[in-house]
């Protein structure tokens, strides 16, 4: 009769953490509230988290390196990162998956116009390109970042980024030389 009961403890102990562990199959994060599907309150305490841009400035077609990293040891398992316009809510241009712990989303009917956890590891830091498209105004990154089921913040922001929409800074931040030259005849 022991037996039966070290199969329950074995079961338990290697089935039930995969059960209970974050993300559920069915949890998501939503591309306008940034709100996870779950009954739980966001933290309105100062968020653990940064999200870092290698620009300030940008032009169409720009690629920006974007870092989501924890602050000290604080750790996160899940999150969803978009570009918006300053006073906007829809996301704006699209991420190149670079980071094996990110997948792209598809919000507004844009393919990788937002991107997410691709497994419930703990991170310390994602980072990932994002691509500037045309016709946008000034825009800051923002992200819902899941610690835990209980822990996640809504609507942490980087910094704001300004496009440029001149030609003296290419996708590296470096300027271009143009040299013109005038013939009067």
């Amino acid at each position: 009769m022991r037996r039966p009961s070290y199969f329950v403890f074995l079961f338990c102990g290697v089935f039930l953490p995969g059960i209970l562990s974050f993300p559920q199959t069915n949890t998501s994060i939503d591309c306008d509230s940034l709100l996870p599907n779950y009954e739980a309150e966001p933290q309105t305490s100062a968020p653990p988290y940064i999200i870092a841009v290698s620009f300030d400035n940008f032009e169409p077609g720009n690629e920006i390196q974007v870092t989501l990293e924890a602050l000290k040891e604080a750790g996160f398992k899940g999150f969803h990162l978009q570009a918006r316009e300053i006073d906007g809510d829809t996301p704006v241009g699209t991420f190149k998956i670079t980071d094996p712990n990110t997948k792209g989303l598809e919000c507004h009917n844009m393919t990788n116009s937002a991107i997410s956890h691709a497994n419930s590891d703990v991170k310390q830091k994602v980072t990932t390109t994002w691509i500037a498209p045309h016709d946008v105004g000034e825009l800051q990154f923002i992200a819902t970042v899941v610690q835990n089921l209980e822990n996640f913040w809504v609507g942490i922001q980087s910094k704001t980024l300004t496009p440029t929409h001149s030609e003296s800074v290419n996708g590296t931040g470096k300027s271009k030389r143009k040299v013109c030259f005038e013939c009067i005849c």
